[in-house]
C-alpha cells in the first residue's frame, strides 16, 4: 500500500480508513450494529494500524496487512459499545449529530447491542491469539473501572480520604485525571500496543507505543471535555474538579446551584480554555517525544507517528475553532 511515494499523515489516514471500513463491512453482518458503527472517526483503529506499520516498516505481507485490519475492527467495536452505554448513563440524546441509539430503539435494545458488539469484538480478538485477547479483556476492565469512577464521582466522599501528601482539592483533580486515564486513554494505549503485537513486535517497543497511545488519549479526552464546556455542557466529573482547581478551594456536587456554576464558568472562560490547551499540549508533546524513541526503527511511518498526536487532537478541537 502506498509504495514508492512520499507519505503524508492525512493521505495515510484517509487510505487506511477506507480499508478499515471495508473490513468492518466484511467482518460484521449485523445490520443494526453496522448502523451504530456508521460515521465514526476510527481514530483508535487508525492509530493501531499506524503502530502496526511502524513496526513492520511497511514490509508486511498482504495477509498480515489484512489480519491487522481485522484486529482494528475489535478495537472499534469495544469503543463504540462504550459510547452506546455512555449515552444511556449520561442521558445524552444525540451522538454524532443524530439521535442516540437508545433514544431511537430504547434502553434495553441499546444495552444488549452494546454487549453484542463486545462479544463480537472479543471473538475477533481470540482468533488473533492470547496476547490480543488478554489485552482486549484487560482494557475493557480498565474502561469499566473508569466508567464506574465517573458514575460514583462525588467530592463529598473524598472528605474521608485522608492523605498527608495531597489536599482535598488536589485529590478531587486527581480523581478527574484517573477517570480520563482509565475511561479513554486506556483504549488509545491498547490500540497502539495491539497494532505492534499484530506486527509480531516484542519487548520495549510495546511499552513505548502503549505509553504513546495513552498520552494521545489523555490529550484527546481533555480536548473533548473542553469542547463540551465551550458548548455549555455540565458534567459533574469535569465541572467540580475544574472549579476546585480554578478557585483553589473545595467544591462538591451539591454545594453549588446550576446558575452559580454557569456564572463561575463564564467568568473564568478564557482561563479555562488556556488551562486546558496547556494541559493538552503537554500530553501531545509527551506523545511526540515518545514517537522519536530510538527503540522505534526509522521509517516514513515513524515520521507519521510524530505528526499523529497533533492531528488526532485537532480533530476534536476544530469543533471550537481551536488547535494545538
Amino acid at each position: 500500500m502506498m509504495k514508492n511515494q512520499v507519505l503524508s499523515l492525512d493521505v495515510f489516514f484517509k487510505t487506511t480508513k477506507v480499508d478499515i471500513e471495508k473490513k468492518i463491512r466484511s467482518a460484521i453482518t449485523d445490520k443494526e450494529i453496522l448502523l451504530i458503527l456508521k460515521s465514526g472517526k476510527r481514530l483508535r483503529p487508525l492509530l493501531a494500524h499506524l503502530s502496526f506499520k511502524v513496526c513492520t516498516g511497511g514490509k508486511e505481507t498482504p495477509y498480515q496487512y489484512q489480519r491487522a485490519l481485522e484486529g482494528t475492527v475489535s478495537i472499534e467495536l469495544a469503543h463504540t459499545a462504550s459510547l452506546v452505554h455512555d449515552d444511556i448513563i449520561d442521558k445524552d440524546k444525540e451522538r454524532r449529530g443524530k439521535p442516540a441509539f437508545y433514544i431511537k430503539e430504547g434502553v434495553p435494545k441499546a444495552l444488549l447491542n452494546g454487549h453484542k458488539m463486545l462479544a463480537i469484538g472479543f471473538n475477533i480478538a481470540l482468533t488473533h491469539g492470547e496476547k490480543i485477547a488478554k489485552l482486549y479483556a484487560d482494557t475493557w476492565a480498565e474502561i469499566l473501572c473508569g466508567e464506574l469512577k465517573e458514575v460514583n464521582f462525588n467530592a463529598k466522599d473524598l472528605k474521608n480520604n485522608h492523605s498527608d501528601e495531597l489536599s482535598t482539592k488536589s485529590r478531587i483533580f486527581n480523581e478527574y485525571n484517573k477517570i480520563i486515564n482509565m475511561k479513554t486513554a486506556s483504549l488509545f494505549s491498547s490500540a497502539c500496543k495491539a497494532g505492534a503485537i499484530e506486527a509480531e513486535a516484542s519487548g520495549e517497543i510495546l511499552d513505548i507505543l502503549a505509553d504513546y497511545g495513552r498520552e494521545i488519549g489523555l490529550a484527546y479526552q481533555l480536548a473533548d471535555d473542553l469542547v463540551d464546556l465551550e458548548k455549555g455542557e455540565m458534567i459533574d466529573s469535569v465541572v467540580v474538579p475544574l472549579l476546585t482547581k480554578l478557585e483553589n478551594k473545595k467544591f462538591d456536587n451539591g454545594s453549588l446551584k446550576m446558575r452559580t456554576i454557569k456564572k463561575k464558568l463564564a467568568e473564568n472562560q478564557s482561563k479555562i480554555k488556556q488551562l486546558y490547551i496547556e494541559e493538552i499540549a503537554r500530553h501531545v508533546s509527551r506523545a511526540k517525544k515518545l514517537s522519536k524513541s530510538d527503540v522505534i526503527p526509522p521509517s516514513p511511518y515513524k515520521d507519521l507517528l510524530y505528526e499523529a498526536p497533533t492531528y488526532v487532537t485537532n480533530t476534536m478541537l476544530i469543533e471550537i475553532n481551536a488547535e494545538i
